[in-house]
């Protein structure tokens, strides 16, 4: 799944992850002679937002030098298994969450090129949903500073224009459907010309109708004991269909891209966008006087039971046979204290892994930090997938349903099929 930046689907996100993890290039930081106690090596793909971090652990410890590189994910995720197994590795690296690209925890992890932080004081109050892909074989490898969800944005103009409510319960969402359609409103943009958009709504759905009654189910998946196929996936990729059939997007859903899927939703030609987060500041610069905000997709008519999707973004790891041992875990601590993890989320737009660092979300995002407070989240699906190749067939496979080229147990069966090749 791609992040605001959109280059990166959610798996690298990770995909998707995150929010300025994207962009090109290479940058100097603070200067310091090599080695020695008092310097830190670190590589980031946070261009942007790193920057701040940097600064404020300087200052706070004296002394202190970080010599880091910002790189592009691509050439970040190229470069550095090259650098681990070599022994040039820095301190301290970014690392993705869960599986599925080179620089990912499991990847890493697994043959012993990062260092278990178990033993951190923040690493047991990560939430379960976070820890599950922070994770490798029981033990913390990475330390995720912060998160982001997919929903339902609206436009609270449009919607108070069309006289609607947001709906909590799958009989309304229908409903709302087709009376947004009945006033010449679609419900909701989607931009499926950019095979990544394809996900966000089935995600959205598999995180109530699969997860709800069975928060277990990847460890069914990773252990043979379930598949995509016959499970209630196949229920939210048929509820992804009726939503279609029923008209809750707009006409042409695979000629409308990302950006047009903005502007529609932005402007009031629909009610809203089912998206991640990070798009609301999108809506925003499109319409300065715009009001959006972030609500649970409901998949069933029990709202109790409704889950969202919150991925866990990138973090930082510790390089296992670190030069500066002692100063990389001062400094994932850092990032994972209230003023590291609040100066990275604020400048990134999503919300702070921890609950508890008194950072101020945007009113937008209330409904979304409730559900993540409330343990009623999982984690984007494909950060536990065993390989890049699953998603990247359910993301042609959504088009080709959306093409009537493709069912969706055909596609089922697919995934399944990529999903037992392992990694």
């Amino acid at each position: 799944m791609k992040t605001r930046a959109l280059p990166l689907l959610i798996a690298a996100a990770t995909s998707m992850a995150v929010l300025a993890a994207c962009s090109g290039g290479t940058k100097a930081g603070s200067g310091g002679g090599s080695g020695g106690s008092k310097t830190l090596t670190l590589a980031s793909i946070d261009q942007g937002s790193v920057e701040d971090v940097v600064k404020a652990f300087e200052k706070a410890n004296p002394g202190v030098k970080v010599r880091y590189t910002t790189s592009g994910a691509d050439q970040y995720q190229q470069q550095i298994r090259t650098q681990l197994s070599s022994g040039t590795a820095p301190d301290v690296m970014s690392v993705w969450p869960g599986n599925g690209n080179p620089g990912a925890t499991y990847v890493l992890a697994r043959p012993g090129y990062l260092r278990d932080l178990s033993d951190r004081h923040w690493a047991a109050r990560m939430p379960e949903a976070i820890k599950s892909v922070a994770q490798y074989e029981g033990k913390t490898y990475t330390a995720v500073f912060g998160q982001n969800g997919i929903g339902a944005v609206y436009n609270e103009q449009a919607l108070a224009k069309a006289g609607l409510t947001p709906p909590d319960t799958w009989t309304k969402l229908l409903d709302f459907c087709r009376a947004a359609k009945a006033k010449g409103t679609p419900a909701f943009a989607l931009g499926n010309q950019d095979n990544w958009v394809t996900q966000l709504v089935q995600y959205a759905l598999v995180a109530t109708t699969v997860y709800g009654d069975d928060r277990d189910f990847d460890e069914k998946m990773q252990a043979g004991q379930a598949t995509f196929a016959k499970s209630p996936w196949l229920t939210a990729l048929d509820k992804y269909v009726t939503m279609e059939r029923t008209g809750c997007f707009q006409k042409d859903p695979l000629g409308t891209n990302y950006e047009a899927s903005q502007g529609l939703a932005a402007t009031g030609r629909t009610l809203g966008i089912i998206q991640g987060n990070w798009v609301i500041a999108l809506l925003e610069a499109k319409n300065p006087k715009g009001r959006f905000t972030l609500r649970a997709l409901p998949a069933t008519d029990d709202p109790s039971k409704t889950l969202i999707p919150a991925a866990a973004g990138a973090g930082y790891g510790v390089n296992a046979k670190a030069k500066n041992e002692e100063l990389a875990l001062k400094f994932v601590d850092f990032v994972m204290s209230p003023e590291g993890m609040n100066l990275f989320v604020k400048k990134q737009g999503g919300l702070p892994s921890l609950s508890d660092t008194g950072f101020v979300a945007n009113p937008s995002l209330a409904e979304l930090s409730g559900y993540i407070e409330a343990g009623r989240t999982v984690p984007f699906m494909d950060q536990l997938w065993p390989n890049a190749k699953v998603q990247q067939t359910m993301l042609s496979g959504l088009q080709e349903i959306f093409s009537d080229q493709s069912t969706p147990k055909k596609l089922l069966a697919e995934m399944d099929a990529d999903y037992r090749a392992g990694s």
